[in-house]
């Protein structure tokens, strides 16, 4: 930390004088002083600092203390050797130099429309008055405009004209699509998808260029796409309960009679931590329970029997953190057993090794979908962390430099959420500032192991809650204008890079026991909130998940409520309705502002991971947290049905039958079988596969890489002990 070298030359001071050395040099040899670094995992101070204990203890007591393995302790200093950080030094003010490129775009966007809206005046008062002797100003003006902010409104010309059109014409894989920009209503009039300013000034052109611009055009405050997609919803509903068949069905009965298969996977907590199905009291209990239990690849195979994970309709996303390296290697060898298998069905035979290795190459290459793996927001507000945080992030550059070597751009390698943090109390700024800190830590950090930013900004997406709040209105907006001016005017990313995809949950923490069925109105609201900002993809809650894993028939109704939206609701015929109201643009500046002063608190304190080593994130969390439960049980924050508006009948109440979903015991103890068969059949090509696993890491190779090769013959408890004994357990910094 900074200071330390100041603070271990003080202790050596401090020594010489109170020992009375005088002017004479102390060593560390001399009075076994160790500079050590406690909460680093495997670090040389402690280590050296153990060896020594045990020595001179073996001095008193031989018999009683003895140096069991000295083999652990062969690189060791009395002095922590330098390690670099996860983000150098030189670079820890990235967020508030964010802070600053976006602030100061805005002030450049102000002073250039103010020049343009005075060129404007230059040029009427010229053409009615040509005697005028302005002509001479009107040069000097224009010299003071960068031509690409007139090309800008030039440009606006062309693309108002292109818009207003009956068809959006564009290529794709060579081919020219058109889409419809109108749609009909009952009573025969024309609906536009994108509604266009009706400014006449340039200079009012050029602020909306330049803050919102129509959706699919930078600054991409309206959406990352000129349209919505006609060929599917955005709906992705989360299921997984019980052993992965069980969660198969669900996941057929969700995706039943639709083209595209948007499967979103949730996993029991002993998953979640990296365990393996157990007898143990505390593990027995957890299997299954609210998420599916998955341990080997036998399972996951299972977990998406009968689905094409390679067809471009099909799309995976797997909460999974801790662990999630593990859980995607799972996921990666399944889609190749299962094209391997394919072709193997359509060829009768068996193939070579040379045909196995393409076809591996090709479904890497092919598969879609998300694995969440976002160690920060786990330390920050929930509680997944399994390995040290250092050793977690460089998983995560692993599996990141992995995907960039074999061109996997289809599969998000992180998804940075916002919605465990919402869940954990953060109010709508806190959870937006923080994520997108996490983002642009991620960003930092793969920068720093050397990739190229382009290479990897693609496979970086994000994951917002959709609360009741004001603030959730513009959330979307702001994140893609804060990620955007920062992706190209600080980072210089290409357009691609620049735009930011997001999924939205509906508040979970919105959900109330009380009055369920009021749920459903909530979950309905905030999921207009998101498909109005142009969300790329949205679940939305079952009104009984406030107390259990929702049923087939609550999963239904919240499907429903999507369904109602996108396809009865004519408010959604347009595509970019918040823009143009006077109150979403002042709320947009509103919350950007609060999101970059936050990041400036933020990077006050060392940046993300500084402010993480004093639990900054995760007490600004508990305190809003507090502030809300207080609020609820005041009655200052009106919850109807829960402390305002309540059933004077409540006893006398038909209530909505609840279904709790529970994993049964036959359903636990068939894991376990399944768990003992794996584990006999590949006992041997175990313990190879384990002691290769531990080379690549001590050596430094990449961990995800050799995941694909451990996942086919290890269990996921059995991976996980042996990264803690070269990784270390997670252990809270406070």
């Amino acid at each position: 930390r900074r200071g330390s070298e100041d603070a271990f030359r003080d202790v050596l001071t401090t020594i010489r004088r109170s020992r009375f050395q005088g002017n004479k040099s102390v060593t560390l040899e001399e009075f076994s002083i160790f500079g050590t670094i406690a909460s680093k995992f495997n670090d040389d101070g402690v280590n050296a600092l153990y060896q020594k204990l045990i020595l001179k203890l073996h001095e008193k007591e031989p018999e009683k203390w003895i140096f069991q393995n000295p083999s652990l302790f062969l690189k060791t200093s009395q002095k922590t050797t330098y390690i670099a950080p996860i983000i150098p030094q030189n670079r820890t003010n990235y967020l508030s130099e964010i802070s600053e490129t976006v602030r100061s775009y805005h002030k450049e966007t102000k002073n250039i429309s103010q020049k343009i809206k005075l060129l404007e005046s230059l040029e009427i008062t010229l053409e009615n008055f040509p005697e005028n002797n302005l002509h001479d100003k009107k040069i000097i003006l224009e010299k003071q405009i960068d031509p690409s902010h007139l090309k800008l409104i030039d440009d606006w010309t062309r693309l108002e004209k292109e818009m207003s059109g009956d068809f959006f014409c564009y290529l794709s894989r060579d081919k020219e699509l058109k889409i419809p920009l109108k749609t009909k209503s009952l009573s025969g009039l024309s609906i536009p998808k994108i509604s266009l300013p009706k400014y006449s000034n340039k200079s009012d052109i050029f602020l909306f260029l330049r803050k919102e611009n129509l959706p699919g055009y930078f600054p991409f405050t309206a959406g990352v796409f000129p349209l919505k997609r006609t060929d599917e919803d955005p709906k992705r509903q989360f299921a997984g309960e019980g052993g992965p068949s069980r969660t198969n069905q669900r996941f057929h009965f969700l995706t039943q009679n639709e083209n595209a298969k948007r499967l979103s996977t949730a996993f029991d907590s002993v998953t979640l931590y990296g365990f393996d199905p157990s007898k143990r009291p505390d593990i027995f209990g957890k299997i299954g329970e609210s998420g599916v239990s998955i341990a080997t690849l036998d399972d996951m195979k299972d977990l998406y029997k009968g689905f094409d994970l390679c067809n471009p309709n099909t799309s995976v996303s797997m909460t999974i953190n801790g662990p999630a390296p593990i859980l995607l290697a799972y996921f990666f060898n399944t889609a190749i057993d299962f094209e391997i298998e394919k072709e193997e069905k359509k060829k009768q035979k068996k193939l070579s090794q040379e045909e196995i290795n393409y076809i591996k190459k090709q479904t890497l290459k092919s598969v879609r979908g998300t694995v969440q793996a976002d160690i920060l927001k786990e330390d920050q507000a929930q509680n997944t962390c399994i390995f040290s945080i250092d050793f977690s992030l460089k998983l995560m550059g692993d599996m990141q430099e992995f995907f960039i070597q074999n061109e996997i751009r289809n599969y998000y390698s992180v998804s940075i959420s916002g919605y465990h943090i919402a869940e954990a109390g953060a109010n709508p700024i806190s959870q937006l500032a923080f994520t997108l800190a996490n983002g642009f830590t991620y960003v930092e950090y793969y920068l720093s192991r050397g990739m190229i930013l382009d290479d990897f900004a693609q496979n970086l997406a994000y994951f917002f809650s959709n609360g009741m709040d004001p603030e959730y209105t513009v959330i979307g907006r702001v994140a893609r204008r804060i990620w955007a001016i920062a992706m190209k005017y600080k980072y210089h990313a290409s357009e691609k890079s620049q735009k930011l995809k997001y999924h939205i949950q509906t508040s979970g923490r919105s959900l109330h026991a009380q009055e369920m069925d009021f749920n459903d109105i909530r979950t309905t609201l905030q999921a207009l909130l998101a498909l109005n900002d142009n969300c790329n993809s949205l679940h939305t809650n079952a009104f009984d998940e406030a107390i259990t894993t929702p049923t087939e028939e609550s999963v239904r109704r919240s499907m429903a409520i999507q369904m109602i939206l996108t396809k009865e609701f004519g408010g959604l015929k347009n595509e970019n309705s918040l823009q143009g109201s006077f109150f979403i643009e002042e709320l947009t500046d509103l919350v950007e502002e609060a999101v970059l002063n936050e990041f400036e608190k933020i990077s006050s304190r060392g940046g993300v991971l500084g402010a993480m080593e004093t639990q900054y994130q995760r007490g600004k969390i508990q305190e809003e947290s507090l502030h809300y439960e207080n609020l609820k049980h005041s009655g200052e924050l009106p919850l109807i049905g829960v402390n305002t508006y309540l059933n004077p009948n409540s006893e006398n109440a038909v209530k909505i039958p609840v279904t709790l979903s529970r994993a049964s015991y036959d359903e636990k103890n068939l894991q376990l079988n399944r768990l003992l068969n794996f584990q006999n059949n590949y006992r041997n090509e175990c313990a190879e596969a384990l002691e290769q696993l531990k080379k690549v890491v001590v050596n430094q190779g990449n961990i995800f890489e050799e995941l694909l090769h451990t996942t086919r013959f290890v269990t996921l408890g059995q991976i996980t002990e042996t990264l803690f004994e070269l990784g270390g357990k997670f252990r809270r910094n406070a």
